[in-house]
C-alpha cells in the first residue's frame, strides 16, 4: 500500500529554517516525481515544490530561492528544506505524488515571532 507519512513541522520564528521530511512506502520515490504542496483553512492548496525524476525542480515565486526540495534515494525519503521563513508560510505541508490522490496527514508549520 502507498503511503506517506511527512514529519519535520513546528513552531520557527521568521527567517528561521525547517526541514520537513516524507516517507514513502509502496513505491520507490526515486521513479516518479514528487510535490510539497500547503493548504490552509479556508484557501486553495498551494504547489510549493516539485521534483522531477531526472532531479529538475520547480517552484512558485513565493518560495523560490528559500525553499530546496530532495530525494534520498536510499531511505526513500523526499524533503522540503525551509530557509528565511515567512508568517505566510504559516500552514500544513503535505507531500504528495503528482498523478496519485495518495496524501498523508500531513506537517503543521508555524513561523511566528
Amino acid at each position: 500500500q502507498v503511503q506517506l507519512v511527512e514529519s519535520g513541522g513546528g513552531l520557527v520564528q521568521p527567517g528561521g529554517s525547517l526541514r520537513l521530511s516524507c516517507e514513502a512506502s509502496g513505491f520507490t520515490v526515486s521513479g516518479y516525481a514528487m510535490a510539497w504542496h500547503r493548504q490552509t483553512p479556508g484557501k486553495e492548496r498551494e504547489l510549493v515544490a516539485l521534483i522531477a525524476s531526472g532531479g529538475h525542480s520547480n517552484y512558485p515565486d513565493s518560495v523560490r530561492g528559500r525553499f530546496t526540495i530532495s530525494v534520498d534515494n536510499a531511505k526513500n525519503t523526499l524533503y522540503l528544506q525551509m530557509a528565511n521563513l515567512h508568517p505566510d508560510d504559516t500552514t500544513v505541508y503535505y507531500c504528495n505524488r503528482p498523478g496519485s490522490d495518495n496524501w498523508g496527514k500531513g506537517t503543521q508549520v508555524t513561523v511566528s515571532s
